[in-house]
């Protein structure tokens, strides 16, 4: 978490610190359901990191009526997916963007993942 916050710029809170939880809750899932690890491909890698981000974005919708989260604080997930996509982890580690070697997809792509689960709260809208 802490590397999130100081070397990536994400942010170390709460809501963001859950979004890593759920994303990697989301690769347990996907191991269970034997789609983890079947493929090598960059692209391969980059659809299952994905789908693990869509997988924190329905544990979001999940807690949603719950009152957990507080107004504004999706925006704490979304900017750490944000901070965790491959071109801002290239801009900031090497100062240019190399799509060719992505294996997690950009941080656009990774916050339109999880608002796909947030936004739907179906699990089939991450298949």
């Amino acid at each position: 978490f802490d590397e999130l916050k100081n070397r990536l710029g994400g942010s170390n809170d709460d809501v963001a610190q859950a979004y890593v939880i759920a994303h990697e809750v989301g690769h347990h899932v996907q191991n269970l359901l034997g789609e983890l690890g079947t493929s090598r491909s960059n692209e391969a890698s980059i659809a299952t990191e994905l789908q693990a981000d869509c997988y924190a974005g329905l544990w979001a919708a999940s807690i949603k009526d719950q009152q957990v989260l507080q107004p504004g604080e999706i925006q704490e997930a979304l900017d750490a997916a944000a901070a965790v996509g491959d071109d801002h982890i290239q801009e900031i580690t090497q100062g240019s963007i190399h799509k060719e070697s992505w294996t997690h997809g950009s941080s656009a792509e990774r916050v339109a993942a999880f608002t796909k689960g947030y936004d739907s709260g179906d699990f089939a809208a991450c298949q």
